[in-house]
């Protein structure tokens, strides 16, 4: 009998047929779009001449305090738009149940990750670490319709007191990503690294940010207590030496090229033990 009514058990088989070589057809395209992508990322990340024009554009803008032109849905993201992009994209992969991200600042990156779990659905959360919230600041981000997924603490992320009561509000979230991006020194930085990684789940990330600062010039932070040498950079490099847990997921940094993250995204590779 016919599936279709008014259509022959014949014509029936060519319409099926038919679909599944659309199909197939489509799972081809994506397929040779997916490596065709992949191959130019490669290349974009082995070309010294882009990524020397990316580098020395970096350094021009970053003059001009570039990172500080951009909101997130109202608030100051002091972000460059690419690595708010890479960011998107790790979070719809990953879809944590938390997101740890150290200095919150304006908020702007708290509402980012809290409006991308908003978008997923589910319990997840954003717990921001600073060890200055100020006034003026917390009022704006408590006043923000993603507050209800932000949860807020005041106090050094390298307090091992603080970094316990992550420890707490982590308990029974089975994906966690974590983001870095408070005092940039390589003691701080390594600090938070061996505090917050053992809290990233595999398949998950850890974002260090801010590790463009061992390629800036070295009198571009004179006001600063890190630069070339005592960066997040140099602190990742450490890390990695003895945390077989992460690797430096080159891809991203490729296909940026603009970036302040530069050997910054870690991917998590294996659970914890």
């Amino acid at each position: 009998m016919p599936l279709f009514s008014g259509t022959t058990n014949h014509e029936n088989r060519i319409y099926f047929r038919a679909k599944i070589i659309g199909k197939n057809k489509r799972i081809f395209m994506k397929d040779e779009f997916e490596k065709e992508k992949k191959e130019n990322i490669q290349k974009l990340g082995g070309n010294d001449c882009l990524t020397g024009l990316s580098m020395e554009w970096i350094t021009r803008v970053s003059r001009y305090r570039y990172s500080y032109n951009f909101t997130w849905l109202g608030r100051p993201i002091i972000q460059f738009p690419q690595d708010i992009i890479a960011v998107q994209e790790i979070v719809w992969q990953v879809k944590p149940d938390l997101i740890i991200e150290t200095g919150i600042a304006h908020g702007g990156s708290l509402v980012l990750y809290a409006s991308l779990l908003e978008l997923i659905g589910g319990n997840g959360h954003v717990l921001g670490i600073d060890i200055d919230i100020r006034e003026h600041n917390r009022v704006a981000i408590e006043q923000h319709p993603m507050y209800k997924r932000i949860k807020m603490i005041q106090g050094s992320s390298v307090d091992e007191e603080v970094a316990n009561k992550a420890y707490d509000f982590a308990k029974g979230k089975r994906r966690v990503m974590a983001a870095l991006d408070s005092n940039h020194t390589h003691e701080h930085v390594f600090k938070e690294l061996e505090l917050y990684s053992p809290l990233v789940t595999k398949d998950s990330y850890l974002i260090v940010f801010d590790t463009i600062i061992e390629d800036m010039p070295g009198d571009f932070f004179p006001d600063r207590p890190w630069g070339k040498g005592n960066n997040p950079k140099t602190a990742v490099k450490q890390f990695l030496e003895k945390n077989d847990r992460f690797i430096v997921d080159k891809d991203i940094e490729n296909k940026l090229l603009i970036t302040v993250a530069p050997s910054g995204y870690l991917k998590c590779i294996k659970e914890n033990r």
